[in-house]
């Protein structure tokens, strides 16, 4: 026996959007207006999830959730609804409401409607409940030529199952009967019709057909019309219980057509038997759906997405039927997607349609809906990645061309050139290390799925970007600072020639010359690393992005404090730092040198100072004159020592004859002592000298 099912078979679009409202809903308050579908045994389902069905408005209580089934209702149900205040949940199929709009319009337009359908169907009724004016209800020719010929200006529209022959014989008829205006809308669905030409085509060339579906079903009682203008033998079945296999069996060809209201699970059921009782080979006319009947392992692979019906749950798990199984697959309740899986809730779930991955296709079958899960999040991470998303990776291994690892089903690679900038030699170093990474290229094909990408881009764009934003900062540093202003900054770093100091961001240099105004060795003598300190702006160099910086300058000259420490006739202690021909230069405090001259170190005549003092010998001194506007001061250490009785010319130490001949005159003054006359003249100048010309003239003659 050939056995095929047609392709159309099944719940249609508008029925399935109703039945999976009415599984997935939470039952508790909920009502449904009508019989969802003329299908018992989803009817059964539904009501034993705790779903009402009520056959009025009235029926349900004020504030609850009525669900309006896919024949869709009149205008008034709505107004009804909204004074009970009830929420509507509205499964009207599309092509139903399509043809209510299309029905209020043309009876606001004053148009007679008539409607062609079967007159207690509640698609009909519904239809009928949008028309203001008058509407009439065509079943038959005879009702159409019953019409008044009074009726000028018709609009016709159809059930959306009705046959399509027969609405063409009765637009025929209507549009004759005399001078009338009519406007045509075949409001047929177009699954109908190809369910139905369907059912034509299959039972013209078959010995047998099976309508499977409720007795109470439009469209599958259409359906049995069609076969059996066609096929001498049509059997009306509701489900594999009707089917007798004995009257079957003498045929064969057998074709299975099944209503918009019947579930597939009821056709799977009805070809199982046959199957088990008869020698059946399965096929389908339209594409192949149906295959022979191997239990469908041939037609499964791993990671494959099939579509299941729940036929039963039990303490293990979910059992499904996939498409032309033999037996029941278990669904393990580890691998259904939910928080904590509960039997009761998914034995009301029977007759619905879940998705599941084929895990193995081997005997046993594995089957997941974790796995789609994973999957989904897995892809929707991989088209952000495709779309440019860092990602990272461990790597675990390498090979010859870069480093290998994995993320999720996806193979990594990583070649060699993409690891840094420039080139990587030791590839081992980077197994067990975190590789931050961008895709160059994804690959997909149902055996390998891989991943080639860089870590190298990321760097050179997090180094653009440094450097984007150095050049903005110092943009930015340049266009606020000037020569003169006075800015706050961190000491950074210290050298041997100065100090580092980090402005706004931006590195400035404080020359070691320019920390103290008497000099420091150790930039660490003024200057603290990591402390924040007041500056003063010397140079700016846009340029060649340098800026130097003085912290002296915002600081006390040592001499603008002389005022204020001493005066003329004081005492002050202080260390020989520099011996010239006219005198001495005593350091009286850091930046304050005084001098002594060669005349003021003793009461006896001195030719040159070094004859007496050395350098870094500490002395005590007087200060004759004190001049801070000019920066000088002088000393006097004879001052404080005692007056002798007789002033004797004090002998010349061994050498002290070199720069002077015996008997002659005295040699030419080098250069070097001319400016030390130069350096003395300067101290000399006002009044300020060391000696008076007196003075000067005792000692020359007492010599």
């Amino acid at each position: 026996m050939n056995v095929t099912v047609a392709k159309s078979s099944g719940f249609c679009r508008g029925v399935q959007n109703a039945v999976d409202t009415a599984m997935r809903i939470d039952p508790q308050g909920v009502y449904i207006l009508g019989e969802l579908i003329h299908n018992r045994w989803v009817t059964d389902v539904i009501s034993a999830r705790g779903i009402v069905t009520v056959d009025s408005v009235e029926e349900v209580p004020d504030g609850a959730v009525l669900i309006l089934r896919s024949h869709g209702v009149g205008k008034s149900v709505y107004d009804e609804c909204g004074k009970k205040h009830l929420r509507i949940i509205d499964c009207t199929c599309p092509f139903v409401r399509r043809t209510q709009k299309l029905v209020e319009r043309y009876s606001d337009g004053g148009y007679t409607v008539v409607v062609v359908g079967e007159r207690t169907h509640p698609e009909v009724i519904g239809l009928c409940g949008w028309c203001g004016g008058k509407v009439f209800v065509v079943g038959n020719e005879d009702e159409a030529r019953a019409l008044s010929p009074e009726e000028k200006n018709i609009a016709v529209v159809a059930q959306t199952t009705c046959p399509e022959e027969k609405f063409e014989k009765i637009i025929e008829i209507i549009g004759n009967a005399g001078e009338k205006t009519v406007e045509i809308s075949k409001t047929i669905c177009y699954t109908t019709k190809e369910r139905q030409k369907e059912a034509e085509k299959l039972s013209m060339k078959c010995d047998a057909m099976l309508v499977i579906g409720g007795a109470s079903s439009s469209n599958t009682n259409k359906l049995f019309e069609i076969c059996a203008r066609h096929c001498s033998h049509v059997f009306r079945l509701y489900s594999a219980g009707d089917l007798d296999v004995e009257k079957i069996k003498k045929f064969k060809n057998v074709g299975i057509v099944s209503g918009a209201s019947t579930p597939y699970t009821q056709t799977q059921e009805v070809l199982f038997k046959m199957e088990n009782n008869t020698e059946v080979k399965a096929t389908n006319e339209m594409d192949e759906v149906v295959a022979q009947m191997d239990n469908g392992q041939s037609k499964l692979r791993k990671g494959q997405l099939v579509t299941a019906i729940i036929s039963s749950a039990t303490d293990d798990g979910v059992a499904v039927l996939l498409p032309f199984f033999k037996k029941e697959i278990l669904l393990e309740k580890d691998e259904i997607d939910c928080e904590a899986y509960n039997k009761e809730e998914y034995a009301a779930k029977v007759g619905e349609e879940i998705e599941v991955m084929v895990l193995s296709s081997s005997n046993p079958v594995k089957l997941s809906q974790k796995a789609i899960k994973q999957m989904k999040e897995e892809e929707s991470k991989i088209e952000a990645i495709a779309g440019g998303e860092e990602f990272d990776v461990t790597c675990t291994g390498f090979n010859k061309g870069g480093l290998t690892s994995s993320m999720g089903t996806y193979s990594v690679f990583v070649p060699a050139k993409e690891i840094r900038m420039g080139y990587v030699k030791e590839l081992d170093k980077y197994v067990g290390k975190k590789l931050r990474l961008k895709a160059l290229e994804i690959k997909r094909s149902e055996r390998k799925k891989e991943i080639i990408a860089s870590q190298r881009v990321i760097l050179e764009e997090e180094r653009a970007a440094r450097e984007q934003a150095k050049a903005e900062k110092e943009a930015e540093f340049f266009a606020n600072v000037h020569v003169g202003d006075v800015v706050e900054g961190k000491v950074e770093r210290v050298t041997s020639f100065g100090a580092f100091v980090s402005v706004n961001g931006f590195d400035c240099l404080a020359h070691i010359s320019d920390l103290s105004w008497s000099g420091v060795k150790n930039v660490t003598d003024v200057l603290e690393i990591g402390k924040k300190y007041e500056f003063k702006v010397l140079k700016v160099d846009e340029v060649n992005k340098k800026v130097s910086i003085g912290y002296k300058q915002l600081q006390p000259q040592p001499w603008d404090l002389v005022s204020e420490k001493y005066a003329e006739g004081d005492i002050v202690h202080g260390k020989v730092v520099r011996i010239v021909p006219f005198g001495a230069f005593v350091e009286v405090e850091s930046g304050i040198d005084g001098l002594v001259h060669v005349s003021q170190i003793s009461h006896e005549w001195l030719e040159n100072p070094i004859s007496v003092l050395q350098i870094g010998e500490e002395v005590d001194a007087k200060i004759l004159v004190l001049d801070p506007a000019n920066k000088k001061m002088t000393l006097s250490i004879k001052a404080l020592l005692p007056e002798p009785e007789v002033t004797k010319v004090r002998q010349r130490r061994d050498g002290d004859d070199k720069g002077e001949r015996r008997g002659g005159r005295k040699p030419r003054q080098s250069r070097e002592n001319r400016d030390d006359e130069d350096e003395f003249r300067e101290w000399s100048e006002g009044g300020t000298g060391g000696a008076s010309i007196a003075e000067m003239l005792q000692n020359k003659t007492e010599d």
